[in-house]
């Protein structure tokens, strides 16, 4: 088989959420992020860079949905899942100070051989929120 065609990255991430509002309260307030666009059944934050982070109601999206350009194949999920934002490293403190005057316990710290470290909590529906400093994963070669 021939080498695979370049991927860029991951462009979304996706979590199934039961209340959308109160997923809404979470991610706007303790984490800060600000809707780009959102609906009955989705909502989407910018997430730094180029990610983006797509909260759906959970069983909303289990149907096809018809757009002019396309069908939107349908998808859903359940149970607790896991996700990362990449952090710098002088962002730890102030992080672990806006989880305390939120009310969010930290579940986790992670201290990685390479050096990064992982704060870990958990969102109203369980997933897991982890913020990364640099030297979790290898650096990216530079291309």
């Amino acid at each position: 088989m021939a080498a695979a065609p370049a991927i860029d990255g991951i462009l979304e991430t996706a979590l199934y959420v039961e209340d959308l509002a109160r997923a809404r309260a979470f991610y706007e307030t303790v984490m800060g992020l600000a809707p780009m666009m959102a609906d009955d059944r989705f909502v989407a934050y910018r997430a730094g860079g180029a990610s983006v982070l797509l909260l759906f109601r959970r069983g909303g999206t289990r149907a096809d949905v018809e757009t002019p350009g396309g069908t939107i194949p349908a998808h859903d999920g359940s149970g607790p899942a896991h996700f990362a934002f990449a952090i710098p490293a002088d962002a730890l403190d102030p992080w672990r100070r806006r989880f305390a005057e939120a009310g969010v316990p930290i579940r986790s710290e992670v201290s990685w051989p390479r050096g990064g470290t992982s704060l870990y909590v958990d969102d109203p529906d369980g997933h897991v929120v982890e913020l990364a400093t640099p030297g979790l994963w290898p650096e990216p070669a530079v291309t």
